[in-house]
């Protein structure tokens, strides 16, 4: 395993998601906007094109990433808990990355958005009954079932993951030919 793109370990989902576990996620993910704001605190535009390996994402396109992605996730637990196992879609992350808007260095809308979701998310999710976490979507791609519950253990891993990857961008100074 490729310790620079997973340098907290590949996502492995547990079998079983308690209620107190669910309360401990969804203080993580209201947690994630301050940790993520401080982790590119100062971060001036030769820092931020800075990569954690070769090919990869650069700082500002990770920030750009995540909000993308956080939208994607709060939107998929909204489907499921209005709509039957609703099919969800899906977009390329990858490309959306190389998209000039997710290349540039002003990163403060991504911030600002992910703030905004992070808020919404954690109202909605401080609301639900635990009849409400095991709601569902479905990945068209593969056909799994989702819950809501397995959503956001996903999402916090994904955003410890991603401020690894900042953090080893930070250490390892590899400049992006990316942009």
């Amino acid at each position: 395993m490729d310790k620079n793109k997973y340098p907290i370990g590949v996502f492995e989902m547990p079998q079983m998601i308690t209620q107190e576990q669910i309360t401990t996620y969804i203080k993580e993910l209201w947690q994630f906007p301050y940790l993520l704001e401080e982790a590119v605190a100062e971060c001036p535009p030769n820092i931020l094109n800075l990569t954690y390996r070769e090919d990869g994402w650069t700082i500002a396109q990770i920030v750009h990433h995540l909000a993308d992605v956080n939208m994607n996730s709060f939107i998929r637990c909204k489907l499921a808990l209005t709509e039957e196992n609703p099919i969800v879609k899906l977009y390329e992350e990858t490309l959306w990355a190389t998209i000039s808007e997710a290349r540039d260095f002003y990163i403060a809308s991504s911030l600002y958005i992910i703030n905004g979701v992070h808020w919404r998310w954690y109202n909605l999710l401080k609301s639900l009954s635990p009849q409400d976490f095991e709601k569902t979507y479905r990945n068209p791609q593969s056909g799994q079932t989702v819950s809501i519950k397995q959503e956001i253990v996903k999402s916090v891993w994904h955003g410890k993951h991603h401020l690894a990857h900042i953090k080893l961008a930070k250490e390892i100074g590899i400049v992006s030919r990316i942009l």
